[in-house]
């Protein structure tokens, strides 16, 4: 069985951690964290085992567990390494079409549904219930939250998020770097570096309260950009 580093102790970390051992495709070894307060603690029973630094070090394959996607694309730049050190991690509960295709350091959780040529790039992370229909392509560091769901021949930029119960309409695009928030329905681009929020979604500042957005709007873009950092 492959032996994998998680890197970073986080949230996420702990969700991958349940679920590679539920699948049996890797055993992780260890976890790679900066925070001198976690080294040569555990997490979950996994040792905490030093910094960053140690990943260059080691020869197990790696996964990146920062939960958020600009954060992976940092760490992977710092650490220059190449595709083949980084594992791949697919739920044993996961259903993916024969002509998916899921790029290197990716993790894909339980309960996912990809349908029919979708294409999901590099260090992606998909929490449970996420459903992708045919078509869709998800760039690099892309980080979809629990149940969003895509419709056909959408396109996800590179470290865009999508909150935990969003939804998008056919055919849109989601630029780099942008937010849709918790439950939000997506009718129209969301271009680069925005944040939307609302039933439909709409830029921030634009909703039926004025300059700002209304109360339970802003809650939900509140706890959606928190749920998109741990």
């Amino acid at each position: 069985m492959a032996q994998v580093l998680l890197v970073a102790a986080s949230g996420l970390a702990r969700e991958a951690l349940e679920s590679i051992r539920q699948t049996g495709d890797h055993e992780v070894s260890g976890i790679l964290d900066d925070n001198a307060d976690l080294h040569g603690t555990r997490v979950n029973g996994v040792p905490v085992l030093g910094g960053l630094q140690l990943a260059a070090q080691r020869g197990e394959q790696l996964l990146l567990c920062a939960g958020k996607g600009a954060s992976r694309a940092a760490i992977a730049r710092r650490l220059g390494l190449p595709e083949e050190r980084y594992a791949t991690h697919i739920s044993a509960h996961a259903v993916l079409g024969g002509s998916v295709s899921v790029g290197a350091g990716s993790i894909i959780l339980a309960g996912t549904v990809a349908t029919s040529d979708v294409r999901i790039g590099r260090h992606v992370v998909l929490m449970p219930r996420v459903v992708l229909t045919h078509d869709d392509v998800l760039e690099d560091y892309a980080t979809l939250a629990a149940g969003a769901a895509l419709a056909g021949t959408v396109h996800v930029g590179s470290e865009a998020y999508l909150g935990t119960n969003s939804t998008v309409r056919e055919n849109l695009s989601i630029g780099r770097g942008a937010v849709l928030g918790m439950a939000a329905a997506l009718i129209a681009n969301l271009p680069a570096e925005q944040t939307w929020a609302g039933n439909p979604a709409r830029p921030l500042g634009t909703g039926n309260a004025g300059p700002h957005p209304a109360p339970h709007t802003e809650k939900l873009l509140n706890a959606s950009l928190k749920e998109a950092t741990r």
